[in-house]
């Protein structure tokens, strides 16, 4: 089926002795790719986890069939890749941060499946309240939140940083301790928080 695509995230793990050579790498891949695609966010953690964002054309819509070749093409250019997994995401929210002039250091990610029958309360919470109120936060350079079409968790609320100290920042905890927060989060299931590394 063919689902809304605002961006195809590539998920693998490499030896972080490869770091150097990704963005090269990345590079190469948009140009061999069949798709317009331009890079969005690469970012990884030190264990050697990424996430590969790479924006498409407005009004993308693209086949699953699509999805088996651009693993192919990066773990052509990335020989070192494993357990690669693309994803088609579909952008539902997006702000400029309190920051948004600032290079980000950091690239903060909460993957999530909100649990039955919680799905439209969540994004409501996360759209209207939660979302807005991180993106104006000192320190915080964008806040977008995608649907994953292809894997789970669904939900993810990304999130560009100026470092990780934004995270325990005083206007970020109380964005983070509102009563509409309380109703929401825990209602969180397979939740996953991973604080990355920008690398492009």
């Amino acid at each position: 089926m063919e689902r809304p695509t605002d961006f195809l995230l590539l998920q693998f793990g490499v030896d972080p002795a490869a770091v150097p050579g990704l963005g090269p790498a990345v590079a190469r891949l948009c140009a061999d790719s069949r798709l317009p695609l331009q890079l969005h966010r690469l970012a990884g953690t030190p264990s050697g986890e990424f996430y590969l964002y790479l924006r498409a054309p407005a009004g993308s819509r693209l086949p699953a069939q699509a999805l088996p070749p651009l693993a192919a093409l990066l773990q052509r250019h990335v020989a070192a890749a494993r357990d690669v997994r693309v994803s088609r995401l579909q952008l539902v929210f997006e702000a400029p941060g309190h920051s948004s002039a600032q290079v980000p250091s950091r690239h903060y990610v909460v993957e999530t499946d909100p649990e039955e029958g919680w799905m439209d309360e969540i994004a409501r919470w996360y759209d209207t309240e939660h979302m807005p109120g991180l993106a104006a936060v000192p320190g915080c350079i964008l806040a977008l939140r995608c649907l994953n079409h292809d894997h789970g968790p669904v939900s993810l609320a990304c999130y560009d940083l100026v470092s990780d100290e934004v995270l325990g920042s005083p206007p970020w905890l109380a964005v983070r301790h509102t009563a509409w927060s309380d109703i929401a989060r825990p209602h969180f299931t397979n939740t996953k928080r991973t604080m990355f590394r920008a690398l492009g």
